[in-house]
C-alpha cells in the first residue's frame, strides 16, 4: 500500500508526464471490504462495509474545450480522449467507461461538468472483490465535484457513481460499494440502510480486543458483468414480485417460513429469497454484537453468511470455500467470502495470536490444492474519499 501523501505526489508527477501540465489537485477514494451483508444492497437491505487503506488516486485539471482525457497507470493503451457531447452508455468499453460514465451521469443529472484531464493510480487489487470500480468512480466524482465547485453531498456522489456503473457500464450493482467509498470513516464500519441511505458509523477497533480481520485475496479474478450477477438480481426481483413486496428487505425474518411457502415451486427462487432475508438478519445481529462490545461473537455469523452465499446464492468458488474451511480448521473465529462472488476475496476473523498460524495454514491449503498462492493482509478501517492536495 502506498502512503496517501506519497501517492499524491507520485500521481501529480505522473499527470505532468502524461499531460505536460500540473494538476489542480489530487483526490483519493478507497477500496472496501464488506464485513457482512452480501447481495442485500440491491434488495433495499442492510450492509456493513469498511474502507480499506488501499486507494485509487485521481489527479485532475479542468478543460474548456469539451474534451475528456483519461489515463491510468495500471491500464495499457495510453490516453483515452472523448468528447462530452459524444458520451453514450458503453458496456464492454473497458476501464475508461467507469470515469466516463461518472461524467455522463453528472451531466445527465444537470450538473455543469465540463471537460477534464484525469490520471489515475491505484493500489486497490483488481477483480479481488474489493470494489476497485467504485473507488475509480468515486475518486472521479469527487474530483469533478471539487473542480466545478458543485458541493454535492457524499450520498449524492455515491448515487451518481452507481448510476454510471448501472446505466453506462452496464453492471447492475447496488449502492453499497459507492457509498462505502464516499462515506466511510477511519476506525469504523458503516451500517447502511440501502433503501434510504441512512447510515451510522459503528466503532470497529478490533486491536483493542486483540482481534484481527484478515483479507484473503484468492487471486481468482471475478467479472460481475458476465451475466451471473444480473441473473441473481433478476431472481430476487422476481421473488419480491411474487410475494407482493417492494423488495425482499420487506420480508421479516420471523415470517420467512411463510414467505418461502408462498413462493412458486422454484428451488432457485426460494434459495435466493432465503439468503437475502437471513443475511439482513445477520447484519442486524452483527451490529447488535458490536454495539454491545462483543466483536468475537460475530465470527459464527460470518461463517453462516458464507454457507448461505455458497449454498443458497451460489456465488462462491472452490478457492473461497477452501479459504473459509482452512481458516476455520486452523482456529479462526469465523470467515466468509466478501464481495459479489465468483472469485475475489474472503474475510477471516482471528485472535491476534492466531493470525500467523491461520495465515500459514491458508498458504499450505492453497499450495496443497494446487491453487495460486493467496495474498493475505489485515483489514484496518480507513477513511472514505477525500481531497489529498490542492
Amino acid at each position: 500500500m502506498t502512503d496517501p501523501a506519497h501517492g499524491a505526489q507520485h500521481s501529480a508527477a505522473a499527470f505532468h508526464a502524461v499531460y505536460g501540465a500540473e494538476p489542480h489537485g489530487t483526490w483519493a477514494a478507497p477500496g472496501r471490504v464488506n464485513l457482512i451483508g452480501e447481495h442485500t444492497d440491491y434488495n433495499d437491505g442492510f450492509v456493513m462495509p469498511l474502507a480499506l487503506p488501499h486507494t485509487t488516486i485521481a489527479a485532475a485539471a479542468p478543460r474548456t474545450d469539451g474534451v475528456l482525457r483519461l489515463h491510468s497507470a495500471g491500464a495499457p493503451g495510453g490516453t483515452v480522449a472523448l468528447h462530452l457531447d459524444d458520451l453514450r452508455p458503453a458496456p464492454d468499453a473497458g476501464w475508461a467507461a467507469y470515469p466516463a460514465g461518472v461524467v455522463w451521469a453528472m451531466r445527465e443529472a444537470g450538473h455543469p461538468v465540463g471537460g477534464a484531464d484525469l490520471h489515475f493510480t491505484s493500489t486497490v487489487p483488481l477483480g479481488a472483490g474489493l470494489s476497485s470500480s467504485a473507488a475509480l468512480e468515486v475518486a472521479t466524482a469527487l474530483a469533478l465535484d471539487d473542480l466545478h465547485g458543485l458541493g454535492l453531498p457524499r450520498a449524492e456522489l455515491a448515487r451518481l457513481a452507481q448510476r454510471a456503473e448501472n446505466a453506462f457500464v452496464g453492471v447492475p450493482c447496488g449502492i453499497m460499494d459507492q457509498t462505502a467509498a464516499a462515506c466511510c470513516t477511519a476506525g469504523h464500519a458503516l451500517f447502511l440502510d440501502t433503501r434510504d441511505l441512512t447510515h451510522r458509523h459503528v466503532p470497529f477497533d478490533l486491536g483493542a480486543q486483540r482481534l484481527r480481520l484478515l483479507v484473503v485475496d484468492t487471486r481468482v479474478r471475478h467479472q460481475l458483468g458476465d451475466g451471473a450477477y444480473a441473473k441473481r438480481r433478476a431472481g430476487c426481483e422476481r421473488g419480491a414480485r411474487a410475494l407482493g413486496v417492494r423488495a425482499l428487505r420487506d420480508i421479516p425474518y420471523a415470517h420467512l417460513p411463510e414467505a418461502l411457502a408462498a413462493l412458486p415451486p422454484e428451488p432457485d427462487l426460494r434459495a435466493l429469497v432465503r439468503h437475502v432475508v437471513t443475511e439482513n438478519h445477520r447484519v442486524e445481529q452483527t451490529v447488535a454484537h458490536l454495539d454491545a462490545g462483543r466483536p468475537r461473537a460475530i465470527g459464527p455469523l460470518l461463517t453462516a453468511g458464507h454457507a448461505s452465499l455458497r449454498d443458497d446464492f451460489r456465488v462462491s468458488c472452490p478457492e473461497l470455500d477452501l479459504a473459509v474451511e482452512a481458516a476455520g480448521a486452523a482456529g479462526a473465529l469465523g470467515a466468509r467470502m466478501t464481495g459479489g462472488g465468483f472469485g475475489g476475496s474472503a474475510l477471516v476473523l482471528v485472535d491476534e495470536d492466531a493470525a500467523r498460524p491461520v495465515t500459514e495454514a491458508l498458504h499450505t491449503a492453497f499450495a496443497t490444492a494446487g491453487h495460486t498462492p493467496p495474498r493475505i493482509f489485515p483489514a484496518v478501517p480507513g477513511p472514505g474519499a477525500r481531497r489529498l492536495t490542492t
